[in-house]
């Protein structure tokens, strides 16, 4: 979406892993699925909790460093055609770090975005970046808007250019991050998503409903334009 402001793919990174409830972890010959178990410490570095007793634990307690790969899939919270978003990719070597935890030394990550394209990200690059300030509670407030205030989605489409909305069967909002809101438009086969940018980005979450209600204020006086023509 040309001159639309997007996060850069460090941040994408940084952000899925923030969001994420859940990934998939690979070292050689094993793979396992954490639920609720990682983290990212201020430096970059991928902390995650292994299964007692598992493969992965194991191996991680034996040797010095083996070689791991985490996958994350980005799945639209909101019901929508086509809802995986991006996949990353965050490949290093893991280290045991007491107990059953053990440290991914981030080597490189990969996002794969239909916005931002396929991007390799350093460890450095990783490291610097922070996550979205609305990382946790993106899919929340998507869900809340989808669900409890259509009319408001209603509204907000009429800041659209009309041209194109032309053929539109569904609009549903699909991504918030700090820039904006991004709606996805449906059509009979194929969907374009278009960002409504915020006056300013968010420095925090608590922002976010000042922001939105801004937008909605827009998308009246919109409204009553059109009426008046």
């Amino acid at each position: 979406m040309p001159g639309i402001k997007l996060p850069t793919a460090a941040e994408r990174l940084r952000t899925l892993l923030a969001a994420a409830s859940s990934l998939t972890l690979h070292v050689p010959g094993h793979r396992c699925d954490l639920i609720g178990r990682h983290h990212v410490d201020e430096t970059g570095r991928v902390i995650v909790e292994l299964p007692a007793s598992s493969h992965v634990a194991l191996l991680v307690e034996a040797e010095r460093d083996v070689a791991a790969v985490i996958e994350i899939t980005d799945v639209a919270p909101t019901p929508v055609k086509g809802r995986v978003r991006s996949r990353a990719v965050y490949q290093g070597w893991l280290q045991h770090d007491g107990d059953l935890r053990a440290v991914l030394e981030l080597a490189e990550a990969t996002l794969a975005d239909p916005l931002l394209g396929e991007v390799r990200v350093d460890a450095g690059e990783f490291a610097a970046a922070r996550p979205d300030p609305l990382a946790t509670d993106e899919a929340d407030l998507l869900c809340h808007l989808t669900g409890a205030h259509p009319e408001a989605i209603e509204h907000l489409s009429r800041l659209i250019p009309p041209h194109h909305l032309h053929g539109v069967r569904r609009i549903v909002p699909i991504r918030m991050d700090r820039f904006g809101v991004v709606l996805r438009l449906e059509f009979a086969a194929r969907h374009r998503d278009v960002q409504l940018p915020f006056s300013a980005p968010l420095r925090t979450a608590e922002e976010a409903a000042p922001r939105m209600h801004e937008l909605l204020a827009r998308a009246r006086c919109c409204q009553r334009n059109h009426s008046g023509h």
